[in-house]
């Protein structure tokens, strides 16, 4: 006998002895459901429902009792969680976090500022690197959370929750012919000049270049970089037009640079927040998710966690709207 066959025993109930309801309520299949009530019906040698056909017509004499015990099993594992969760509130430890030198730079400083300012005796650890860089990291269990965008192949074994949603942007310098066009830019448009972008993935297919080879162009690309900072500099040096996340783009490169809109022409781009399936939130660790997205509640994330499948996490979470990230409000993207 197993709590998950105890849940399901409950959530049957809790959803009119519809089999099919009660998968939708608990993020699981039909089949699976069924063949954990048969399985526990058969070690505790009764049956629980009484059945019409395929279908669940009413609960037994036995199956009643069964069902009042489970209930005051679940109420007590959830004591014991709730328990836990004021116990994990510690103020001290380390937090370890894999990310891309993005999600380092200019997304994470405000939420690590407050993160430090709440939990000053907990030692924090940032790994920067590639997401091949930051899947071996999870592979090695050296990191508590994986911060990163698309990838996804590469993190199986891991729960990820999507933070927010981002956009690329066509930087030039202020001399450059782009940024004295008046039309609208395009990636035919694009094409015909040498590109300064992130370095791609190795594995896995690119965004970038799937939105040219979508329209059988083949884009030249001169130089790549992890570093947007570093892309910059050669965009100062007039060795291309830069592709680059809408965050990367600050007032100080005002000064030199400017920034084409090129929403439209590449997907939009999802950053995640990944740990692994069998790891205990502590209190803190809760606390940093929720500084990163506030748009997730607790109890969302502790849900979301108890999923057995990035598919189950994905459709729990399909109806959360996400914060669109971009330049900032007194950056100016010309359009």
């Amino acid at each position: 006998m197993t709590l998950k066959q105890l849940r399901y025993l409950i959530g049957i109930v809790d959803s009119g002895l519809n089999i099919t309801a009660a998968a939708e309520r608990l993020y699981t299949s039909q089949p699976g459901i069924s063949k954990q009530l048969k399985q526990l019906e058969a070690e505790l040698g009764m049956q629980l429902f009484a059945r019409k056909g395929k279908s669940l017509a009413g609960i037994t004499p036995a199956g009643s009792e069964v069902i009042e015990r489970a209930r005051k099993i679940l109420r007590e594992v959830d004591n014991i969680s709730s328990l836990a969760s004021n116990l994990a509130v510690e103020q001290e430890g380390t937090l370890s976090i894999a990310t891309t030198h993005t999600q380092a730079r200019y997304v994470l400083p405000e939420v690590i500022k407050a993160f430090r300012e709440r939990y000053p005796k907990v030692d924090l650890e940032l790994h920067q690197g590639t997401s091949e860089q930051i899947a071996e990291l999870v592979a090695n269990q050296q990191v508590d959370f994986a911060i990163a965008s698309g990838s996804q192949q590469l993190f199986a074994r891991l729960t990820l929750l999507p933070i927010y949603h981002w956009h690329r942007i066509v930087v030039v310098p202020k001399n450059h012919p782009l940024a004295r066009e008046t039309r609208p830019l395009t990636l035919h448009k694009l094409a015909t000049y040498p590109l300064v972008t992130y370095v791609f993935s190795v594995t896995g297919e690119s965004s970038f270049k799937r939105a040219f080879s979508d329209q059988n162009l083949d884009p030249r690309v001169v130089f790549t970089a992890r570093d947007a900072d570093i892309i910059k500099t050669y965009l100062r040096m007039d060795m291309g037009v830069g592709v680059l996340a809408s965050m990367a783009y600050e007032n100080k490169d005002h000064e030199d640079l400017k920034a084409l809109d090129a929403k439209g022409l590449f997907p939009q781009v999802t950053t995640w927040l990944g740990f692994p399936r069998d790891r205990v939130l502590r209190g803190y660790m809760m606390d940093f998710i929720k500084l990163f997205a506030p748009h997730y509640s607790e109890h969302m994330i502790r849900d979301a966690a108890a999923l057995e499948t990035q598919e189950l996490v994905d459709s729990f979470v399909s109806g959360l709207s996400l914060p669109v990230k971009s330049e900032r409000e007194d950056d100016t993207v010309v359009n």
